[in-house]
């Protein structure tokens, strides 16, 4: 089975810049080169997967900081 494609404004969805602007930051990553995308005719598609590979190497993963005998402040 093929893979889903997404339209320009379902991936704004799904990254949540939906509300804020709209299709303009979907659209500049395709222009930028940043996502995968696929042209049919005059149509932009953007697979599924290469959403979730934004989404994976975009991540922060927090840090785990113990406070430690030297960081703590004095009481």
């Amino acid at each position: 089975m093929p893979e889903q494609l997404l339209n320009v404004a379902q991936v704004a969805k799904l990254l949540g810049t939906w509300e804020t602007s709209g299709e303009r930051f979907p659209r500049r990553l395709i222009e930028e080169r940043r996502i995968t995308f696929v042209k049919v005719g005059r149509h932009v598609r953007i697979p599924a997967s290469a959403v979730a590979e934004l989404i994976a190497a975009n991540t922060v993963q927090p840090i785990n900081a113990r406070r430690t005998a030297t960081n703590r402040t004095a009481a």
